[in-house]
């Protein structure tokens, strides 16, 4: 026999939330912003030996 599903408590935070989404309209998916002190690294692997041959 299949178990019962647990009932969800009440959060305000999410019928809040649930209301705003119905009234407003979902909103707008953010862009991510690339963060300027993260330093560019160039490959996470060095390359290898195969590799090196065949660009020559």
């Amino acid at each position: 026999m299949p178990r019962k599903r647990k009932r969800e408590s009440f959060k305000a935070v999410t019928a809040v939330k649930a209301l705003a989404r119905e009234r407003i309209g979902e909103p707008r998916p953010g862009q991510v912003v690339p963060d300027r002190k993260k330093k560019k690294s160039a490959a996470k692997h060095k390359p290898t030996f195969g590799q090196l041959l065949e660009k020559e």
